[in-house]
């Protein structure tokens, strides 16, 4: 069987054979088959959508990325280095309340050490021809840590910054409880309501899912309910911002100041003297918050204290 072709545009007819009408036809059936399965079968990726991993997202790793290996790790060293500059600057605050200078290391100690190791004395076991101690052995190289040996110990230190920090807070609550600071110590409950025990330090942050640092503690209240000044002092702040929502700071004198965040009410002004107990605002809901309650803040030349700890002197 033949195919002949006649156009206007050709010279002549162009007669097609049996065998190049048959591979027309079988591209136009195989052709809309081959598209139809490539957009049905499922690509490589999704066909394990359907079980749902435990590893959190920030810790998925991907076996044929190492960088996000090396993403989550420097997150996690990002945070250890954080919690690690608050327990130097703890430690800062500690040496001044003791009375004591802070520690700088001296770099000429090692200078020393190094010219004592290169002048030994008399009878120690060193060559007197090479000036170095003679030592050998088989070398026996330290095997590289593992993915799950790194993760064991990066949690195993900050278990022991965690303990390091709450022992820090307690001997620094202590100290300033025995210094010329006592009397003014903000020592009573700002509100008849409960705290959070656990809301002062690192947590989940409620809005971004992120690990961040709270540095107040939360009073779970109904909305209106009378919120009091820990201690006397003079009013430093009192209005709406954009985190704390409405807001109020005391100054107490020597770099210590309480905030009450989130109120529904204020009923002080900025330069008023308060006295301890004073009703100063009422609980409530406004700013960066997921509910009504007291977001409480205790703070020492701008470093946040654990309030729970004066909480618990007081009582």
């Amino acid at each position: 069987m033949n195919i002949i072709l006649v156009s206007n545009n050709m010279a002549k007819a162009k007669t097609l054979s049996v065998l190049q009408v048959s591979m027309i036809l079988a591209a136009l059936v195989f052709l809309p088959i081959l598209i139809a399965m490539m957009l049905i079968v499922p690509q490589q990726p999704n066909a394990q959508q359907g079980s749902k991993s435990l590893i959190p997202n920030h810790l998925r790793f991907s076996f044929n990325n190492p960088q996000k290996h090396l993403d989550a790790y420097a997150l996690q060293l990002g945070e250890l280095q954080a919690r690690m500059m608050r327990l130097d600057a703890q430690s800062e605050r500690l040496a001044k309340l003791a009375g004591e200078k802070s520690t700088v290391r001296d770099n000429s100690a090692d200078t020393k050490n190094a010219k004592t190791l290169a002048k030994p004395e008399l009878g120690s076991p060193v060559s007197s021809l090479a000036g170095t101690a003679n030592v050998g052995g088989p070398l026996v190289e330290s095997a590289p840590l593992s993915e799950t040996e790194l993760q064991a110990k990066i949690a195993d230190l900050i278990e022991k910054i965690e303990f390091s920090t709450e022992r820090l807070s307690s001997i620094e609550a202590k100290l300033l409880q025995q210094s010329v600071l006592k009397d003014t110590l903000p020592n009573s409950s700002p509100v008849a309501a409960a705290f959070n025990s656990s809301s002062f330090g690192w947590r989940i942050d409620p809005f971004n899912g992120h690990k961040a640092f709270h540095e107040g503690l939360d009073f779970t209240a109904g909305t209106g309910t009378p919120i009091y000044a820990a201690a006397g002092g003079i009013v430093s702040t009192a209005e709406q911002t954009p985190d704390y929502g409405k807001l109020v700071k005391i100054d107490h004198g020597s770099g210590l100041e309480t905030r009450y965040a989130h109120a529904s009410k204020l009923f002080v002004r900025a330069g008023e003297r308060v006295e301890k107990g004073q009703k100063i605002a009422e609980v409530g809901s406004t700013g960066r918050s997921t509910g009504p309650h007291l977001h409480y803040e205790i703070r020492l030349a701008g470093n946040p204290l654990d309030p729970r700890k004066y909480l618990n002197a007081g009582n």
